[in-house]
């Protein structure tokens, strides 16, 4: 497997572990100590998540290899008909 593959699996595997989470979040049988500990985890996997995510888009070539255009006075010319 190369880099972003494996990236892209822990990805989807924080993904699909917090949609886990919200779900048991959801369980009335769940103490308030065992809620606290779940959130925590959550806030945990959460911070990972994003920090994979920002490290797949620094992976991510552009998709134009065209530099950026800064905003400027258009070149027009207006023509009128008679």
């Amino acid at each position: 497997m190369t880099q972003p593959e494996i990236l892209d699996q822990d990805i989807r595997a924080l993904q699909e572990w917090l949609r886990a989470a919200w779900q048991q979040l959801a369980d009335p049988s769940l103490t308030a100590f065992g809620r606290r500990e779940l959130r925590n985890q959550m806030k945990q996997y959460n911070a990972d998540l994003r920090a994979h995510l920002k490290r797949a888009a620094e992976l991510q070539p552009r998709l134009s290899t065209e530099p950026e255009r800064s905003f400027a006075k258009p070149e027009m010319r207006i023509f009128a008909w008679r």
